[in-house]
């Protein structure tokens, strides 16, 4: 499907203050400075940018001394990369000196700085990201990404196998953008290249996969192109597991955010979770969310329906937001059917601000006559067993009728 591209997208690029100040001050006789990369492409698609690249034939150095004599302040964030990044009032922007590649291990590369923007073109990874705009609004395109831009096409520069052995992230990369900007069926060349290269992936840090991984999940596309990982083996390279690609799609749907499309995708127990944990170097806080997953749905195997006593008992053990989304997750399966009342229950917690609360504590059996000990706890926890079943009853006259239940079970046990 041919797209129309935005030409007063690139206008409004141009007309960003930063921009503005960025080019004024790295404007010399015989050097050039154009943007290029993500930010073009996203502008040409009418999308506002959020990083802002440059690539100039100036020196690292003079970069720095121009843009400090313009008053802008310049950091040298990877100066041994020719890359300066410009603080501007309206965000960071990188400037990078133009690179030819001498060698690589498919993690890190070798550059030497250059003065073609073709040539560095070359070393680019997809087409629709080597796109560059002078000052003046002129388009440059030497790779053709302005033509597979405009047909949804995500194509390597050049040989992909080569592209893949430079860096083996853009295995991924490759299918995010697919996932993001391409329409029809993945480059099959491409394709290809990625399913031959899957031994590379275990040379890349877990922190730069999941990183990939997650946008991924994130993209409009992203279900559809799991699949395909699906299928070629590599998402098994990646996750160490299979994928349960409906339920994905039901928490893309949704609108669940990364990590809990990461737990309809891949997981179905707590053992899932830890594994996802060691292979992407998930945060505590991202794991802790999968683990909720894994034992909400624990919590519902074998349940044929869900009623409002169930819905909030639910919610009151495992949580409101873990529950709900988790049923957004498997909403359709045929197991467990929501009874009419459930829905309702669930919105009426949001609305009162979280599960219910269960409403005895130690200090109450204390001062019913209960002597401090391991009786407590386990009154307690009979109480909140029957407060549970009942579907979390609240008000005075069931919480004395749980407290008296509770004294029961401490006066049997003496």
């Amino acid at each position: 499907m041919r797209r129309d591209l935005d030409t007063g997208g690139l206008t409004a690029l141009l007309d960003r203050p930063g921009v503005r100040l960025a080019f004024a001050a790295l404007d010399e006789p015989g050097a050039e400075t154009r943007l290029i990369g993500g930010c073009v492409r996203d502008a040409l698609l009418g999308i506002a940018a959020a990083d802002i690249d440059l690539a100039t034939t100036l020196l690292p150095e003079a970069v720095l001394a121009r843009a400090r004599a313009a008053g802008l302040k310049a950091v040298p964030t990877g100066i041994e990369h020719g890359t300066i990044t410009l603080i501007t009032g309206d965000g960071p922007i990188e400037v990078t000196t133009l690179r030819e590649d001498v060698e690589t291990d498919g993690r890190h590369a070798v550059v030497r700085f250059g003065s073609d923007f073709a040539k560095d073109a070359e070393r680019r990874d997809f087409t629709v990201n080597a796109l560059s705009v002078d000052q003046a609004g002129q388009l440059h395109d030497t790779v053709g990404g302005l033509d597979d831009l405009k047909n949804g096409r995500v194509r390597f520069i050049g040989d992909p196998a080569t592209r893949i052995r430079e860096d083996a992230l853009r295995i991924l990369r490759f299918f995010r953008f697919q996932a993001r900007f391409g329409s029809g069926a993945p480059d099959p060349e491409a394709v290809a290249a990625c399913v031959a290269a899957r031994d590379s992936l275990s040379r890349l840090s877990r922190e730069r996969i999941r990183d990939e991984f997650l946008k991924l999940l994130m993209a409009p596309g992203g279900p559809a192109l799991v699949d395909t990982l699906s299928v070629t083996g590599l998402l098994l390279r990646i996750t160490g597991g299979v994928g349960e690609l409906g339920r994905l799609e039901r928490a893309a749907r949704a609108g669940l955010q990364p990590v809990m499309r990461l737990a309809a995708l891949a997981v179905g127990a707590r053992h899932d979770a830890d594994r996802l944990r060691d292979r992407l170097r998930l945060s505590n806080q991202e794991h802790g969310r999968l683990i909720a997953y894994a034992d909400v749905l624990a919590a519902l195997h074998g349940r044929a329906t869900i009623d409002e006593a169930a819905a909030r008992s639910l919610a009151a053990e495992h949580g409101l937001t873990p529950l709900t989304e988790t049923l957004e997750i498997l909403a359709g399966e045929p197991r467990p059917h929501l009874t009419d009342g459930a829905p309702q229950a669930l919105q009426a917690l949001g609305g009162e601000g979280g599960p219910p609360s269960f409403p005895l504590a130690g200090a109450d059996l204390v001062a019913a006559g209960i002597p401090p000990g391991p009786a407590i706890g386990r009154s307690l926890a009979a109480a909140r067993r029957l407060w549970l079943e009942r579907g979390c009853p609240s008000g005075e006259e069931e919480r004395a009728a749980l407290l008296e239940h509770a004294l029961d079970q401490a006066h049997t046990r003496e």
